[in-house]
């Protein structure tokens, strides 16, 4: 079986629950991320798919294998990426990924993985050296020098510079595309929308949305219009002109709530020609994926402290 199936996954510590009855599924040749705020329960229930952690109740299936019962043949099929840490301080990347790549019986050749991930200049370096962006390039290096079915990503490109997100994200995506089965966590919208074919949001340990960025946006989303003028305007009149808010962003940028963005195209357009205030930045449409996950997660106990 080629997936990850989770069932009603529970994680308990003491009497706190963090997770509470997950569900999802993830095939071969998909990415699917997993977005929360912090303390959603996002790294809770990756460490029960790994392996790590026994759920308190719940079934767990990776590869059609449990992964706490069945751990030893499942380790050498999956590739963990953490999100801190993992390398000893003065073991160099070669010598990490040369070590690791003792541990499986067809790994990537080590070198040839340093030049995928742009460390050949650093390669000898002792990890404690590295920057931020090197060890997480590290880190996938690793999770990877396996030739793993499966990927489990914590926060993959978390420190790293615009360079280095996007050879990440290539490098997540290949995988996929070698049927790879990709699950991750993430607090980096725009990496989601890009790479992943499912997303699913959780707050307070459940699943409050599923399914792709344009379903998300779709299904949660809210029509606005955003505009910048030239001078700043009377929002009071505005408002009685549209009988709707007007909210002021920043400076002189307003967003316009409204069921239909042409129609408040059109009103907006008419009223600043008769005030003679020039629309310097129009956008209009559905509800970003930020300001849906936002709207999703704004009554979690995170959002309110």
């Amino acid at each position: 079986m080629s997936s990850i199936e989770v069932n009603n996954l529970w994680v308990r510590y003491g009497e706190i629950d963090a997770v509470k009855g997950i569900d999802l599924e993830v095939s071969a040749g998909k990415t699917v991320a997993v977005l929360g705020r912090n303390g959603a329960g996002k790294t809770s229930t990756i460490e029960a798919i790994e392996g790590y952690r026994a759920p308190s109740a719940g079934e767990i299936r990776v590869l059609g294998l449990d992964p706490v019962k069945d751990r030893k043949k499942l380790l050498p099929k999956i590739g963990v990426m953490l999100q801190v840490g993992g390398v000893y301080p003065r073991m160099s990347a070669r010598q990490a990924l040369k070590l690791f790549a003792g541990f499986y019986d067809d790994p990537h050749d080590p070198e040839k993985l340093i030049d995928q991930v742009q460390l050949s200049k650093a390669a000898d370096r002792p990890y404690r050296f590295l920057s931020g962006g090197e060890k997480q390039r590290l880190a996938l290096a690793l999770a990877l020098i396996g030739k793993p079915r499966v990927l489990l990503l914590d926060e993959p490109t978390a420190g790293v510079d615009a360079a280095g997100k996007a050879l990440i994200r290539e490098l997540i995506s290949e995988s996929a595309r070698n049927d790879a089965i990709v699950l991750m966590t993430t607090h980096e919208l725009t990496e989601a929308e890009r790479i992943c074919d499912e997303i699913l949001v959780i707050d307070d340990g459940k699943v409050v949305a599923q399914g792709t960025s344009s379903e998300l946006r779709e299904r949660y989303g809210k029509s606005s219009v955003t505009f910048t003028t030239s001078t700043p305007i009377n929002i009071s009149e505005l408002t009685e002109r549209f009988g709707m808010p007007i909210e002021l962003i920043d400076g002189s940028t307003y967003r316009i709530e409204s069921s239909s963005s042409f129609n408040a195209i059109g009103a907006l357009t008419t009223y600043l020609g008769e005030i003679n205030v020039a629309i310097l930045e129009l956008n209009a449409g559905k509800s970003s994926l930020e300001e849906v996950f936002l709207d999703l997660t704004s009554n979690s106990p995170e959002a309110q402290t």
